[in-house]
């Protein structure tokens, strides 16, 4: 199918391979860095422990448009004025990475995994604790690399009627600012576009500002310390930069003072007697005035961008739409809600239609029943035009309007971030959310909306996953046939079934196609009201493929089929399918041909059955649990052979094929499995 062309501006090289910058996401313990993380992560990550010390931090890739980067989220951190034993080692890979300076090499716990220091630090700054994050940013741009502000809980903030100048603090940190609330994704996707114009270096004001650097008072007093700094040994033992060594080197006791005692102990006596020097002239000791004078530079910078007041606040029916859709534990509610409407579309609506048309014409057509071989071939061709009918005007043409109308809104965005980290269980993204709601109408558009979601592995799984879904036409037998017999729990039962094999078939999956597909940032767009040109457009755009891909395998099919009945070759083919209709499922021999050739059509399997039986009422030729055995093998057996064409427009033919050798070996041996545990319960019962 051709699909619309997407193009993205290239600000420079692009950045893969070689040239993929590593992202280090910093914070302190609440800030949302995980939220983030996990927002951004591929379906499977690194878990890794700092020179096999202290708490693992978690890596993967991740691709933002056209580039990617190593996305690597380290252990919290509150402050570098005391480094305790996990702050310093986090500090170390923020320095050294996996290269540590000489200094280092006689530590017993030395790093054990390839890990390079990142190139670009995200920090996550809580909005509502403002004023503590900015001291940890006033330490962290010590270490002299780009970095990037996420202005994380801006929800929360605005809760409590806060405002924050997001220029006016990017200004004062020399450093873009993003907000963002990281647990309904908004922000995100701007966040990383961020992040990879500051690693490509087109944001050239990444080194802090004047403003950020110690007080004129301290930095005198720390003039002989940074002498110290900057001796051509230390320089090379060290290897930090120069304001960081010196900080630390003025206000801690632990590991940087201790290794130059050890190191170079007439150096310690200078700084002994710069220390002693500093505080005797300064109020308070040396140490306690750096703290202080970090607190007051945070606290001015804080009172500078924040101010109570409305200014920014988004309209009310938006906030309450993104705590319904967006919210961690209300934004299912929201899913369920999208996921109920596309049901209602699909039972009812779509009922409905087809009662009007596709019901109409079957009847109308119904009378001319030929029996010379030119009048079956013209029936047969009626009979497939009838069928795309069936697929089209009923069901596909409805559910792809409603679900263009939820994408154009905004509102399948959020259900797909929500529903995300249910996906990874998969190994697939929130993003394939829509393609599998489509799913349960037909999975011919539902594959078609695949391709232009995913690529690669992601496209190969969720197709091939998307083939199990109940579509409408399979719903419907079970609804007719399951409801009669089995009653209404025998239903739901039924249904509850498909979510177990997609999930055991997706473990399956997994194993065939290793996780190797990056992480991606899902856009959150605004909401808006969708245009009716926009809606048509889209409607066509994603509907017109199947006159030409299902069209002549309907009527093939058709033709085939009538052609078998006109020369009575039934008989042949139900003795050839025994073993498996009779031996290994247990039902009646006379249904091979409507299981065979089901998959023309799902929805003309229940007549073929009633036809082959010789009634409709299937209680008295077939038990409980023959009919059980039968729906369940009909629902995860071949969807049709316009899912097949599709599969075979999108993955090719050997990816096809074995999505049918797939859906037949699982469509058996869930039947079996259900079967004979039923045949004992019969048997001990009688």
């Amino acid at each position: 199918m051709t699909l619309p062309a997407h193009t993205f501006p290239l600000r420079g090289p692009v950045l893969r391979g070689a040239r993929r910058p590593r992202v280090a996401i910093v914070g302190r313990v609440g800030s949302g860095k995980s939220s983030i993380f996990r927002a951004a992560s591929s379906t499977s990550s690194q878990h890794e422990r700092l020179a096999g010390i202290g708490p693992a931090y978690e890596e993967c890739l991740v691709e933002v448009g056209m580039d990617q980067i190593s996305l690597v989220a380290l252990p919290a951190i509150d402050s570098f004025h005391h480094l305790d034993g996990d702050a310093q080692v986090v500090l170390k890979y923020l320095l050294w990475g996996d290269r540590w300076p000489a200094i280092a090499h006689h530590e017993a716990h030395q790093p054990v995994s390839a890990f390079s220091a990142p190139d670009l630090l995200l920090m996550v700054l809580d909005a509502t604790a403002l004023e503590r994050d900015l001291e940890l940013a006033l330490e962290l741009m010590q270490l002299g690399k780009p970095m990037v502000f996420a202005l994380n809980r801006m929800d929360e903030a605005r809760a409590k009627r806060l405002f924050i100048n997001v220029r006016a603090l990017s200004a004062k940190l020399g450093a873009p600012v993003v907000p963002t609330v990281a647990h309904m994704g908004i922000g995100l996707a701007d966040l990383f576009s961020t992040a990879v114009r500051a690693a490509r270096g087109a944001d050239a004001a990444c080194s802090p500002n004047p403003e950020c650097l110690p007080s004129a008072h301290i930095s005198l007093q720390l003039q002989a310390i940074a002498e110290i700094a900057r001796q051509p040994e230390v320089v090379a033992a060290f290897a930090s930069p120069e304001s960081l060594l010196t900080l630390q080197l003025a206000e801690n006791d632990d590991y940087f003072a201790q290794e130059l005692a050890a190191h170079f102990p007439d150096h310690y006596a200078t700084l002994l007697a710069a220390r002693a020097a500093a505080s005797a002239a300064l109020p308070r000791p040396l140490a306690d005035e750096i703290h202080a004078d970090r607190h007051h530079r945070a606290a001015l910078c804080y009172e500078t961008v924040i101010r109570p007041g409305q200014a920014g606040q988004q309209p009310r029916w938006q906030i309450l739409a993104d705590d319904l859709f967006l919210h961690p534990r209300w934004g299912f509610v929201g899913s369920l809600v999208v996921f109920a409407l596309v049901l209602f579309f699909v039972f009812e609506v779509s009922a409905f239609l087809d009662s009007l048309t596709v019901a109409r014409l079957i009847a109308w057509a119904e009378p001319w029943q030929p029996t010379d071989l030119t009048g079956v071939l013209g029936r047969a061709i009626l009979d497939g035009f009838i069928g795309l009918a069936g697929i089209v005007i009923p069901y596909m043409i409805p559910l792809v309007v409603l679900l263009v109308l939820l994408e154009e809104s905004g509102i399948m965005h959020r259900v797909a971030f929500v529903v995300d980290r249910g996906f990874h269980r998969l190994g697939l993204h929130g993003g394939v959310a829509l393609p599998f709601l489509m799913g349960l109408g037909c999975n011919v558009p539902a594959l078609a909306a695949t391709a232009a979601v995913t690529h690669g592995r992601d496209r190969t799984v969720a197709s091939l996953l998307i083939t199990f879904l109940p579509c409408s036409a399979r719903s419907a037998i079970l609804l007719a046939l399951g409801g009669k017999y089995l009653g209404g729990f025998g239903v739901f039962a039924l249904f509850m079934l498909t979510p177990i094999v997609v999930s055991l078939v997706g473990k399956l999956l997994k194993r065939r196609y290793p996780e190797t597909t990056p992480g991606m940032i899902q856009q959150i767009p605004p909401y808006a009201v969708p245009t009716l040109h926009v809606v048509l457009a889209n409607t066509w755009e994603r509907s017109r493929d199947i006159v030409t891909i299902v069209l002549p395998l309907l009527v093939a099919g058709s033709v085939v089929l009538a052609l078998l009945g006109h020369y009575g070759a039934d008989a042949w083919i139900n003795l050839a399918l025994t073993p498996i209709t009779v031996w290994w499922l247990g039902l009646p021999v006379a249904l091979g041909v409507p299981i065979l050739f089901g998959i023309l059509r799902k929805e003309l399997s229940l007549l073929m059955v009633f036809q082959a039986l010789g009634t409709q009422e299937l209680a008295g030729v077939m038990d409980t649990t023959q009919i059980v055995t039968f729906l369940v093998f009909l629902t995860f057996y071949v969807p049709c052979v316009s899912t097949f064409a599709m599969m075979l427009k999108l993955l090719g033919r050997r990816e096809a094929l074995y999505s049918v050798l797939l859906s037949i070996s699982v469509a058996l041996l869930v039947a079996a499995a259900l079967r004979w545990p039923l045949e004992l319960i019969d048997w001990l019962v009688g």
